[in-house]
């Protein structure tokens, strides 16, 4: 049989009526019905033979655009020893995600979570003078996280296939530059899938770095909320988008009245405070307690108690905290009782009036005068205060989530909200992991540096699996014709009949030697049967023979994403093929 040929009855393939009852979105689902995958525990899964030829595929796109971009392929461990995890601190920054070991001898091992560790170690040795540089080096690798509840089948799986490249490069110019032509290669990548996707900026997390992009599939199930320009070609992650409003009211415009006490009996919340008040949430301030150190180094526990006031309609944003703190995690709220410790009122009843701890403010909060706030005693609020006469604020940030209907950053547009699923992120490192891990190389005078950075992953399994969530019906999955495991699929209504079987042979031989692959239902079933297995399989053409059709000369042809049927001379099939393909 010709390697572009297939046979349902010469391979394994058990296609299910039913998804497993943890599969909770379409492209989970589809992925258990058509035997995609199975699943082995939770958040691990064996791929089929139709799974893996999708993926195959899709690595082989990353390999031709990444060698356009200077990538050289490479292979390294998925097991890591715990010295190189030590010598960046990541052993204990990554959390409970890295999954840690020993081994018979006593020595402690993780799985591969990533592999910036890796590489350094892997080039430190070789890279010893300006002259070895850049560098751009890649993998396709399993990667594993110990996700503490894995769901939604690959985007959330605890082991998952991930291409990752990191660059080298002497400069910040430099090193920018391969930032961009990896940049370039991701849009080529993603522009090959012809799936709807959208660069936005995002948060390093702690792989750490300066710039970074986001390379997000728009689908409806995506885990990601992104705002988007309704003008320009803005985009970024709700994590890290900018709070802007349209109208700020100027400062400083009303006089300032003197602050005062008043009982606020059982008002714990804003919505509480709004009705008892009747003043609106925009125009209420609250306050709310973090501790300024993220719990990722074991010498610098003791509590480090901060206040973040915020306008009362707005909600915090972590990440931006997290940044404007400089941690590497996100800072821990504090508890009721440590909020009464450090204020001496239960939360509900607390403000920065008196406080002797750093007081951080969202920017939407300066422009507000005469405002309503907790007077740090449980029941009891004040109002008429005012910032800088009652109380002294530390740094003021944008501190608060971004939401649609706010302002484009770029533009007089608006923000509109999308979800995304990440599927490649491009991060430029700059020194982090070749100064914690001495990476050094001669410059052209001679003198010792440190190189620069970058470190670029796409999910492999995760766009795969990102493709059928943004592309689907209700019957099934449609293939993007770059990744499709099989291009035609051919439903041989009537195995037993020799001239039809023959023609068929005929046909998928001619296809596949114009590199058309063909995957042939010539299993003993019910037409039904084999119509709904190929709605649910999702590959782009469909042709249908049958005894009664090729003796009439009348060969149905269906184009899988418009369902269109086409009836054709027998003849005329393998070129409708081709048009439609």
């Amino acid at each position: 049989m010709h390697k572009n040929i297939l046979k349902w009855t010469e391979t394994h393939l058990f296609t299910q009526k039913e998804a497993p009852v943890d599969a909770e979105i379409p492209s989970h689902k589809l992925m258990m019905r058509s035997g995609f995958m199975k699943k082995l525990a939770p958040g691990l899964y064996s791929y089929g033979n139709i799974g893996l030829r999708a993926i195959r595929k899709f690595e082989n796109i990353l390999r031709e655009e990444l060698q356009k971009a200077g990538g050289i392929e490479i292979l390294m461990p998925m097991v890591q020893p715990k010295e190189l995890w030590m010598e960046t601190n990541r052993w204990t920054e990554m959390g409970a995600g890295l999954l840690k070991f020993k081994n018979r001898n006593d020595h402690d091992f993780c799985l591969g979570a990533t592999h910036e560790e890796a590489v350094v170690d892997y080039v430190r040795h070789d890279l010893k003078s300006y002259r070895d540089l850049p560098k751009n080096i890649y993998q396709i690798q399993t990667k594993y996280r110990d996700e503490i509840r894995p769901r939604f089948g690959l985007m959330r799986g605890r082991e998952f296939v991930m291409k990752d490249a990191y660059t080298f490069d002497m400069d910040q110019a430099a090193a920018l530059k391969s930032y961009d032509d990896m940049y370039k290669a991701y849009q080529r990548i993603f522009d090959r899938l012809n799936l709807q996707y959208r660069i936005v900026q995002a948060d390093a997390g702690n792989i750490g770095g300066s710039q970074t992009h986001e390379f997000q599939l728009l689908a409806e199930a995506g885990e990601d909320a992104l705002l988007v320009s309704d003008t320009t070609q803005f985009a970024a992650n709700v994590e890290v988008c900018p709070a802007i409003d349209f109208e700020t009211p100027k400062a400083g415009t009303m006089p300032q009245v003197t602050m005062e006490k008043f009982e606020t009996p059982n008002q714990k919340t804003i919505a509480d405070l709004e009705k008892f008040t009747s003043v609106p949430a925009n125009q209420l301030v609250k306050t709310l307690f973090y501790s300024a150190n993220d719990g990722t180094n074991a010498k610098d526990s003791q509590l480090k108690p901060i206040a973040v006031l915020l306008r009362g309609s707005d909600e915090i944003n972590p990440i931006k905290l997290k940044n404007v703190l400089g941690l590497t995690n996100e800072p821990r709220l504090l508890s009721d009782l440590e909020v009464k410790e450090v204020s001496g009122a239960h939360p509900g009843s607390c403000g920065p009036v008196g406080l002797k701890i750093p007081i951080y403010a969202d920017t939407g909060i300066m422009h507000l005068q005469n405002y309503i706030l907790g007077a740090n005693e449980d029941h009891f609020h004040m109002k008429n205060v005012n910032h800088d006469r009652d109380f002294k604020i530390t740094k003021t940030a944008d501190l608060r989530m971004a939401k649609a209907g706010d302002k484009c950053p770029e533009s007089n547009g608006k923000l509109v909200s999308f979800r995304g699923i990440e599927v490649g992120h491009v991060f430029y490192l700059g020194k982090k992991y070749s100064e914690k891990m001495n990476g050094v190389f001669l410059d052209k005078n001679g003198r010792s540096q440190h190189y620069e950075m970058g470190c670029y992953g796409i999910g492999v399994t995760r766009t795969v699996q990102a493709a059928i969530e943004q592309s689907h019906d209700q019957d099934g999955i449609i293939w993007p014709k770059a990744i499709t495991p099989f291009h035609v699929h051919i439903c041989l209504l009537d195995p037993k009949d020799q001239a039809s079987t023959d023609y068929v042979n005929q046909m998928a031989k001619a296809l596949a030697e114009k590199n058309i692959e063909v995957f042939i239902d010539d299993r003993d079933e019910r037409p039904g049967v084999k119509f709904k297995d190929a709605d649910l399989l999702g590959f782009p053409v469909r042709i249908v023979v049958g005894k009664k059709g090729f003796e009439a000369d009348q060969i149905e042809v269906v184009d899988r994403k418009t369902k269109e049927i086409f009836k054709i001379a027998k003849l005329d099939v393998e070129k409708k093929a081709l048009e439609l393909l």
